[in-house]
């Protein structure tokens, strides 16, 4: 009986549709005579590699509030459940020796850019076996060529610029990813660094992650021009389906062309939501109705689309995608376990790598007579 239902398995996976092709949404665009494709190919392969890391950043959100509630987790915490399509199509268009900068809305990114869910939860609740050594938290966390989120608004753009100048410097072909929320929109520092940027043609892709409220502020009351993919002003520039990975990865695919042929920065807004609150002290609600998320969650869910998109074309069975959504709630709960029993880092740690390469220094304490040793 056992071999005769290998049999029937092996059939069904079979007659899955190994590629389709699907129309999305037009992107608006600005100073491109060019636009991203509008029909794009995904294969089976890839529709299940986006659902199960689309996934994987929902689930490990939503064990990050319950932990936050728990007081396991402490300080601030920006969670990105809504937003998945975002990171997973931008992961899905560049290189993985590209360079990426963003904000404090961190934990997704860390995860595409290779972190595991284990060092991510254990840098959430500032253990020793975090991706930052337990010392950064929700907002600062970092992985090889991911140089973090950033928890001064707006100032992980010029740093993005200056990964991008590097990479021009270097004649390498790579290019800096530099994501900024709606409510960084405004600062002073993002139009100085377009400037730069134009002016020295630097190989970074500018994407605005409106996800419709800075803070508690919708983008109607906080920016004069809320065509936040014209504001380069000089730089070209695309508002696209953020809710859409594959609207996404194309729209991000056709930028990195841009970037890569030496025509200089390219401008995306990606229009997106988020299903929590600013961060954890924010309940969400005061400033939206509940009725708005739920119709978002109804309508636009990154995940959901997906997941109609693939099993409507025979990309997938509904057995198949609850059996990744078992493996990765399993995968969240040995993380959150291994997060809440991992030591924290000792005292004597707290100094380290402050300098890089520097011989052992010195550092003073909470008071002029303790000394901490800071260890390159």
């Amino acid at each position: 009986m056992s071999g005769a239902a290998v049999v029937i398995s092996a059939r069904t996976y079979a007659d899955f549709t190994t590629q389709a092709t699907f129309e999305i949404k037009k992107c608006d665009v600005h100073k491109l005579d060019e636009t991203p494709a509008t029909q794009v190919v995904m294969t089976r392969e890839e529709g299940l590699q986006y659902y199960r890391t689309m996934q994987t950043m929902r689930r490990m959100e939503l064990k990050a509030d319950q932990l936050y509630k728990q007081k396991i987790i402490r300080g601030f915490c920006h969670l990105y459940d809504g937003q998945e399509a975002c990171a997973v199509g931008i992961e899905a268009s560049i290189n993985r020796n590209d360079h990426l900068i963003t904000a404090y809305r961190a934990h997704g990114y860390t995860y595409t850019r290779g972190g595991t869910v284990k060092e991510i939860m254990a840098e959430l609740t500032g253990r020793r076996g975090g991706i930052a050594k337990g010392k950064g938290g929700s907002m600062h966390m970092y992985c090889k060529n991911f140089y973090g989120g950033n928890g001064i608004v707006g100032a992980q753009v010029p740093l993005g610029a200056g990964v991008a100048l590097a990479c021009k410097f270097q004649g390498n072909n790579e290019l800096c990813v530099c994501l900024y929320g709606d409510g960084a929109a405004n600062q002073g520092q993002i139009f100085e660094t377009y400037n730069m940027a134009a002016l020295w043609k630097l190989p970074v892709i500018f994407i605005c992650e409106n996800n419709r409220y800075g803070m508690g502020t919708s983008v109607e009351r906080a920016a004069a021009s809320t065509d936040y993919f014209k504001r380069g002003e000089f730089i070209p520039g695309l508002r696209v389906d953020g809710m859409d990975v594959l609207c996404v990865r194309e729209a991000t695919r056709f930028a990195a062309d841009h970037c890569r042929s030496g025509k200089g920065p390219i401008l995306m807004e990606l229009q997106t939501y988020r299903y929590h609150g600013h961060s954890m002290s924010d309940p969400g609600i005061s400033y939206r109705t509940r009725e708005e998320i739920q119709e978002v969650r109804s309508k636009s869910d990154p995940i959901s689309l997906l997941k109609d998109r693939m099993l409507s074309n025979n990309m997938a069975s509904v057995e198949e995608l609850k059996d990744i959504d078992v493996e990765v709630r399993k995968e969240i709960e040995d993380a959150a376990q291994f997060a809440t029993t991992d030591p924290e880092p000792p005292l004597e740690e707290l100094c380290n790598h402050i300098f890089h390469n520097n011989p052992p220094v010195e550092v003073r304490g909470t008071n002029p007579w303790s000394k901490l040793k800071s260890v390159s």
